[in-house]
């Protein structure tokens, strides 16, 4: 019998595909990873597995090792993807990989399952993490078989083949669009948000954020610390990086922070809309700069800066556990040893208005920096300086009036 592990949500499409499998002779181990998204009890979801057929089910905690090895690391890069995109669906999904790549050596399966589409991304970042955590074993992505897509053309297939196969699933009607969740971020697109006249912002129901025009009419402070580079204190007390996001989370929603609505490239080469929420990332990113801006210097800012978007496209692309990546994070580890400081901002209704800056390792010398008089900066060493740099322009401006 062939050992396989399903990466089960406990929906739909992998109570389906759990029973399905079973059907074909595998011996399955369900394996959920939990980064924050809502559901049903894990208790419930993991009895309802075993009652189709699992041969075990294992629910692993992964939220802290989510923010704390995944978001932050990108946060420190300020990696996002075609400019406002903060990767949250695309940061979680290497790490589920691991998590349950981990559980195919404890069983010693040979086929990796999961349930992502062949026309999205996450097939790309499952199977690619899937090279090259554990290169030997097969991957298999139902979706992309002639076989499961003749038995499951649609939803009501595969209500019809729960209730055979005696699978207790919940058979609610479609929602004008589809929702993925994480401790960082939750995601709409597909139904409605296919229509690019719709407002997406009108059309989905958030639920970390409250909008703008309905958020406090008083602004609120909040300040966030930072250690090398990763976020350690909200308001002055310490913090567990999933503590961190949580609260940010809290404290953002509720001042209508952190929506977007895009129009964004996959991988696979098509356009695709998505509306997405994230108060807490929102806010550590904004947090993030300020301390950054005090404490790197120029050049070391701008090749990061540079750098940033192929950061951004290789944890969108699904190449987390590449060797260019290693040395990335390597880079950035070694880059942000100073970035130490606090930041405190004001918000109001969407806006993030910063009020104060601190950092032990700060670069800024108010007294070289000053416009007043007696300040440290010698304005006669600017002549030089310039002159030098207008060399070339000088040379090239005698050519051109030579032509002339």
């Amino acid at each position: 019998m062939t050992v396989c592990v399903l990466a089960y949500s406990g929906g739909l499409d992998t109570s389906c595909m759990l029973g399905w499998l079973i059907d074909r002779g595998y011996e399955v181990h369900a394996v959920y990873v939990d980064l924050g998204q809502p559901g049903e009890d894990r208790q419930v979801m993991k009895d309802k597995a075993t009652k189709i057929g699992a041969k075990s089910v294992r629910m692993i905690d992964a939220r802290e090792e989510l923010c704390r090895d995944f978001a932050f690391p990108c946060l420190m890069w300020q990696a996002k993807y075609e400019g406002p995109y903060l990767l949250g669906t695309s940061i979680a999904r290497p790490l589920i990989s691991k998590a349950i790549l981990e559980v195919a050596d404890e069983v010693g399966a040979e086929v990796y399952a999961h349930g992502a589409t062949g026309k999205g991304n996450d097939q790309c970042r499952f199977q690619l993490a899937a090279e090259a955590l554990r290169p030997e074993i097969k991957v298999y992505a139902p979706w992309r078989t002639p076989e499961w897509r003749q038995s499951f053309p649609g939803r009501t297939e595969m209500i019809e083949y729960c209730q055979k196969r005696g699978i207790p699933v919940k058979a609610t009607s479609t929602k004008p669009y589809s929702s993925d969740e994480n401790v960082l971020h939750i995601s709409y697109e597909a139904g409605e948000l296919e229509r690019l006249d719709v407002c997406g912002v009108d059309l989905v129901d958030f639920t970390m954020t409250c909008s703008p025009q309905e958020a406090p009419e008083q602004s609120e402070e909040v300040t966030i610390s930072f250690e090398k580079g990763r976020p350690t204190h909200v308001n002055g007390q310490p913090c567990s990086a999933l503590q961190v996001v949580e609260q940010l989370n809290a404290i953002g929603g509720r001042n209508g922070i952190g929506r977007i609505d895009i129009l964004e490239n996959r991988f696979v080469g098509m356009k695709s809309r998505g509306v997405y929420e994230a108060p807490g990332m929102t806010l550590l990113y904004e947090a993030a700069a300020q301390i950054e801006q005090l404490t790197l210097d120029r050049d070391l800012v701008h090749l990061r800066d540079s750098l940033s978007p192929t950061v951004a496209e290789m944890v969108y692309y699904g190449f987390w556990y590449s060797a260019k990546m290693s040395a990335l994070m390597a880079f950035i580890a070694k880059s942000h040893e100073v970035v130490t400081g606090t930041v405190k901002l004001r918000l109001y209704k969407g806006n993030i208005i910063i009020l104060e800056r601190s950092s032990p390792n700060s670069l800024y010398d108010e007294g070289i920096a000053t416009m007043e008089a007696g300040g440290t900066y010698n304005q006669d060493d600017a002549e030089g300086f310039i002159r030098i740099q207008g060399l070339p322009y000088r040379v090239q401006g005698r050519l051109r009036n030579l032509g002339n």
